[in-house]
This record gives C-alpha cells, structure tokens and sequence, in this order.
C-alpha cells in the first residue's frame, strides 16, 4: 500500500499542550517528520489542546487526578479523529494508554539530569538550615527531604518561566526543574547545576519525547517509524515496567534510570516515603532484550523489601 502523504492543503495534524517546552517538543516532532519525508512545514498543523493539567495551577496533582491531567484532553482530540499524533513528555505518561491508542514511538532522549535552580546558590549544600524548596514533584520532595529533612519544601506548579519567576520573587530559595526542558528551551541564562543521577535519581523516562496514535492508524505508524530512537525505547521498556508493577502515579514517589552499554542494559530504581524517612533502592544489569523483565523483577524485590502499605 502507498504511503499517502500529507500536503498543505491536507496537513498532518500534531496534537500537544501549549507550554513552550511542549511546543518546542511538537515542533522537533514536525523537524524530524519533514526531514524524513522531504516535507515542508505547511505540510503539518501543530494543533494545542488545552489540558486540565495547565488550567489549574494552584493544587498539588495527586489533588486533582494525576498524571492523566496532563494528556486527557489531547487523547480525547486523537480518538475522535482532531488530530494524527500526539507529542507527549514521557515523564507525564501513565503506563496504560486508552483503548485504541499505542505509545510506541520515542525520540533520541535528553539530558536526563534534574537541575539544582537558584539565583544564589550553586547546590544543595549551600542552603541554610530550614531553607525553602519549591517542587510540585512528589518524587523530588522525598529525595530532599531524605537528604534534608530540615528543608521547607512548598508546592511549586507551573511552566520553566513560572517558577523562575517564583524564584525572583522569593517564593522559594531554589527549585528543580529537568535538563532536558531547559535545553530544548535553550535556557542557557538559567543559573543551574546539572545533579547527578547518582545524587538524585531521576524520574522515569525524564528527557524523552513520546509519540501517541491510533492503533488503527497505518499512515501515522508508517511515518513515525521513520523517526523512532531504538535506544530509547529500550531504555523507556526497563523504566517503564518497573514503574508499571509499582503501580506508579502522581502519589508514589519513584525513580528509576536505565542506561545502555553496548548489548547491556543497567537499571537503578528507588521508592521512597513522601516525608523521605524511607528510602529502598536497587541496581540491575543485564541483556537488552531483558530489560522489561529487570522491571518487572526490581519492582517485585523493592515491594518486598519495602513491606505492604508502603505507599
């Protein structure tokens, strides 16, 4: 069967939120579709969609449904037909998609590195006694506060520009936000310090882009095969198993990190208390193709370990 492509007069229609970071994603996406098919830009209609998620920025997620406030909408507009694909960050993603949509297409991932942001200090160990960190990250919480039970931590929503702008403010003394954001913004007047995955480990799948659509959809599945990353999907198989058995949301503090090595997959992952008092951790290597099993396999021996009703 031909591949149908799309023209200006019959744009491909890609369905994201409206945060400049999920735009500078959407527009990479079209970046990548129109190199691979030799297209040019009018050939594709960036379409926002304006998700719960955004609309309410003055309660913690767990408050008002979770990680789905975030991708809903957008899910919604691709059933029905409003739009071809849709541009997602990974970390947003719950494990299980709508019936009728597969996630199965990933672009090379970013830094995976949370960033230390503060417009006085250069880290952690340079906030005074009781300082206040602002995070709306139930995991980053929990990895301050077992590092620094002390630390005043509040709740921090909003996009890059927002909390930079809390920051100025002095709503908080410093914040965290992902690497990958900050680079896809080109923020490099952001005064950060890139912490090691060793430091805080990151969530899962932070730094990568995935793209949603119609499992009955040939010409989509057809053009995104052209731009999928094999390594990072691999990587986001190990990653996102652990966090599938975990039963992870917006109220379970999780981390986790796969990274390749020739033909090797290793995978760290850690679940932790939201007041930090508990921290359980594990690191795993093995073959590639074994990397959802490792998941599966962590995520059994830290529950486990962790006892029942942990969460």
């Amino acid at each position: 069967m031909t591949l149908i492509l799309p023209t200006p007069a019959s744009p491909f229609n890609i369905g994201t939120r409206g945060s400049p970071l999920a735009l500078a994603q959407a527009h990479e996406t079209r970046s990548r579709l129109m190199s691979a098919f030799d297209l040019p830009e009018d050939a594709f209609a960036i379409c926002v969609i304006k998700v719960m998620g955004d609309a309410i920025q003055d309660r913690p997620l767990k408050e008002i449904g979770g990680k789905g406030l975030f991708t809903r909408e957008i899910e919604e507009a691709l059933l029905d037909g409003s739009i071809d694909i849709a541009v997602h960050s990974m970390k947003d993603m719950p494990v299980d998609q709508p019936d009728g949509l597969l996630l199965d297409t990933y672009l090379p991932r970013e830094d995976v590195r949370d960033a230390f942001v503060s417009l006085n200090a250069k880290g952690l160990d340079d906030l005074a006694q009781g300082a206040t960190v602002g995070t709306s990250s139930l995991r980053r919480r929990s990895q301050l506060l077992a590092k620094r039970p002390d630390l005043n931590i509040v709740e921090f929503r909003g996009n890059v520009q927002t909390r930079l702008k809390k920051l100025g403010d002095g709503v908080a003394e410093a914040t965290f936000l992902a690497m990958a954001g900050l680079n896809r913004l080109n923020m490099t007047d952001v005064p950060r310090t890139a912490v090691s995955p060793e430091d805080m480990l990151p969530a899962v799948a932070q730094g990568a882009i995935g793209i949603e659509r119609r499992g009955d959809d040939s010409r989509a599945a057809e053009m995104l095969e052209a731009i999928h990353h094999g390594p990072t999907g691999q990587r986001l198989a190990a990653e996102r198993t652990f966090l599938a058995h975990l039963d992870g949301s917006c109220e379970t503090p999780i981390g986790a990190l796969a990274e390749l090595d020739g033909g090797s997959v290793r995978l760290r992952g850690e679940i932790l208390r939201t007041d930090g008092t508990e921290v359980y951790g594990d690191d795993m290597g093995g073959a590639i193709e074994d990397g959802a099993e490792m998941g599966r396999a962590m995520a059994a021996k830290l529950l486990e370990q962790a006892g029942p009703n942990f969460f």
